[in-house]
């Protein structure tokens, strides 16, 4: 494995709500100077993503509009840590917020990084079984439409269109193997 590159420099480019864009000047166990850019999480408690199952067969998607590509998506729950929260809490707080079901059993899977290049930020996959009704408040501006799919028909789901998110993919691939073995 190649020496990591030494960060000379470290520079705030801009801050929002959100985002914090940070500029760094590396330099190359080859010698190579270059700047990168990326985006830093603003919060330390990383996120998760949560495959709710209502059975062996049926996952429970949710419909939520996504700002960055101005339309709604179907995709599975997600959010951030809270400080003091530990992953597992974090994925059942989510699902009651979003899905309106606790869950059980809660299974890490796999932890993914979205495009590691540019941004610092990674997500922790978990299914979750055994679910039953429970509801808490959100953080949502409206309420979320839940979708019973059958996690059999992966390819059905893409072909709708309505489900572009690389990691909600990719768990529900994950979740597909997992559950079969």
């Amino acid at each position: 494995m190649p020496k990591k590159p030494v960060i000379s420099n470290r520079t705030l480019v801009h801050r929002s709500r959100l985002f914090t864009i940070e500029s760094m000047d590396l330099t190359f166990s080859n010698g190579e100077k270059r700047n990168y850019e990326r985006l830093v999480r603003g919060y330390n408690g990383g996120a998760v993503l949560i495959i709710p199952m209502l059975d062996d067969q049926t996952v429970l998607l949710i419909r939520e509009y996504s700002a960055g590509v101005d339309r709604y998506e179907l995709g599975l729950p997600k959010g951030k840590i809270d400080a003091g929260e530990t992953v597992l809490a974090a994925a059942n707080r989510e699902l009651k917020e979003e899905v309106g079901y606790g869950a059980k059993s809660l299974q890490p899977l796999l932890s993914l990084t979205l495009a590691p290049s540019y941004f610092d930020h990674d997500i922790n996959i978990i299914v979750a079984q055994d679910l039953y009704p429970e509801k808490l408040e959100g953080d949502e501006p409206e309420p979320l439409e839940v979708i019973p799919w059958k996690l059999s028909n992966i390819q059905g789901l893409l072909a709708t269109g309505e489900c572009t998110e690389a990691r909600s993919i990719a768990a529900l691939y994950m979740a597909r193997d997992y559950l079969s073995t």
